[in-house]
């Protein structure tokens, strides 16, 4: 089927951007949400793109006015009834989701297609609330949308293959990076995102380096900023809710820092709170140094660890080779995800997770991983898919072949 009308319902940022994102295909968007001045911001968030593009000469002031009236702003569903798909970037909840889903199955046309930008709820859950759950798929933007390449694509249970082809195909249309996707919690980007995250929050409570020591590293090590700075601009209350989420869906290799819930019940949910894990403008925050002191002296956290990279980029290695073990996504498209999701480099290469891996040794990732496994505990403990190849001499670059093959 092919798309000749779009609808995003939110208008918040993630749904003025992607609105924009659609604009910007010369596809025309109705953008609806409950709160004019909701609807007012999405707007706005759409002319300050393109005033962006205009002011760098990358269009015209005519061209970017043809783009603007694409949009139909609305407070309504009066314009729906000829959308061909609807993508909903309401508030993280299922049951706000569920509700906007059985309000628009009332007044689409039977061959809409019904997608969320949720970035870790269940599609299939989503799906189950509606009569027609075929037409349900998870479409995970990356913020900012108008940015990021990426777009993780993921079918529920009953998600039928037209409906997928249909959606990659859309992506493609829009410029974007279409990646299938298993549903899991977290799907790919931010489940191999959050043992990292969360690594590093521990690194910091322990005391093992500063925020800005840990960030320095990490840019260092290939990641385009450090994990404190992705956080603050994230934001922590949304860091810490997928966390909690992840823990409950995973167990205790996600357990979530002790740090979290102090600067969420702080108010210090990063950027847009003008405090997060720094202070916006600041840097580091005497504020945080005291959380993380009064947590070592009531002994919630552990002491005397010393910094080490690998605590935070091995488990990210070790959650993509459990992705593989468990079919989330082919081993190309989760290297290529992160590298399109994250910016991810290694030595100066654009390299995903596994093509890492392969270039250290997967019987040197092993190795290591065991080793903090005795030293911090179970949730370092190498996955299946390490193990199986380095014990089959599988090691990577070295031996010409690990998670990829090399000539």
């Amino acid at each position: 089927m092919y798309i000749f009308k779009a609808a995003v319902v939110g208008a918040g940022t993630m749904g003025g951007e992607i609105a924009q994102v659609i604009t910007y295909s010369g596809l025309p968007v109705v953008m609806k949400d409950i709160d004019q001045a909701m609807l007012d911001k999405g707007m706005e968030r759409i002319h300050s793109i393109y005033r962006g593009r205009v002011a760098k000469g990358k269009m015209s002031e005519g061209e970017m006015q043809s783009k603007i009236d694409l949009v139909t702003p609305t407070l309504t569903y009066d314009e729906f009834e000829d959308v061909d798909i609807v993508i909903e970037a309401v508030p993280e909840k299922m049951a706000v989701k569920q509700a906007v889903l059985k309000e628009l199955e009332q007044v689409c046309p039977e061959q809409t297609i019904f997608a969320s930008n949720t970035s870790a709820l269940s599609v299939s859950e989503m799906g189950a609330a509606t009569g027609k759950p075929h037409k349900v798929i998870g479409m995970h933007f990356f913020n900012p949308a108008h940015v990021m390449k990426l777009v993780e694509i993921i079918p529920g249970l009953d998600t039928d293959q037209e409906t997928i082809d249909d959606v990659e195909m859309f992506t493609t249309s829009l410029r974007k990076l279409p990646v299938v996707v298993q549903e899991c919690p977290g799907f790919l980007v931010n489940r191999l995102l959050m043992p990292y995250l969360n690594e590093a929050t521990k690194a910091l409570e322990e005391g093992s380096a500063t925020a800005a020591e840990i960030d320095q590293a990490v840019v260092g090590w290939g990641m385009p900023m450090g994990p404190f700075t992705l956080m603050d601009m994230l934001g922590i209350d949304i860091c810490g809710h997928v966390g909690e989420y992840l823990y409950s869906e995973y167990g205790e290799r996600m357990a979530p820092a002790a740090l979290f819930p102090k600067l969420i019940e702080a108010g210090r949910l990063g950027e847009k709170s003008g405090a997060g894990f720094y202070d916006h403008p600041g840097g580091e925050s005497p504020v945080v140094k005291k959380m993380i002191q009064e947590l070592q002296s009531s002994g919630a956290v552990r002491t005397g660890s010393v910094f080490n990279i690998d605590r935070l980029m091995l488990p990210l290695i070790n959650e993509a080779a459990l992705c593989v073990q468990e079919n989330i996504a082919t081993i190309p498209d989760i290297d290529m995800s992160m590298v399109a999701g994250t910016g991810m480099t290694y030595g100066g290469e654009r390299l995903g997770p596994l093509a890492v891996a392969d270039k250290i040794g997967l019987d040197v990732v092993v190795e290591k991983l065991e080793a903090l496994a005795q030293e911090l505990g179970p949730r370092f403990r190498p996955s299946r898919p390490l193990k199986l190849r380095a014990r089959a001499n599988h090691l990577g670059e070295k031996t010409a072949r690990g998670f990829h093959e090399y000539a």
